[in-house]
């Protein structure tokens, strides 16, 4: 047996086997159906001018966050399964870390701007 045929014997034995961590054409397809549709509305409502700044802005916020969880379920396929657990712990644990480096961030740079104003 050769090294080549004895890699590809010993490496093709689970490979693409990864069960439910992997999505289908169907759920690939809601998640992009879903996507157009969470950004076709605030589009359209942008482009009307008929709705009031603040009806739009909200409906903006709210598909925005539904649609991040349409990728996050759709695209990234995180879930509760056994499987996935680690997963989304990793995310919530990244998230937390993105949001403590941005937000200190932006309070450091209010800080410094404000201790460094001309006093009166």
């Amino acid at each position: 047996m050769t090294a080549a045929a004895h890699h590809h014997d010993s490496h093709g034995a689970g490979h693409g086997d990864h069960g439910a961590g992997h999505g289908s054409l169907g759920s690939y397809a809601i998640g992009f159906v879903l996507s157009v549709i969470l950004t076709a509305i605030p589009f359209y409502m942008v482009i009307d001018g008929g709705f009031s700044r603040h009806a739009t802005l909200l409906t903006m916020v709210i598909l925005g966050l539904v649609q991040v969880v349409v990728h996050l379920i759709c695209f990234l396929h995180m879930n509760f399964s056994s499987e996935g657990r680690w997963n989304v712990m990793a995310f919530i644990f990244t998230a937390i870390i993105i949001l403590l480096v941005v937000g200190l961030s932006l309070w450091i740079i209010y800080t410094a701007d404000t201790l460094m104003m001309p006093m009166p």
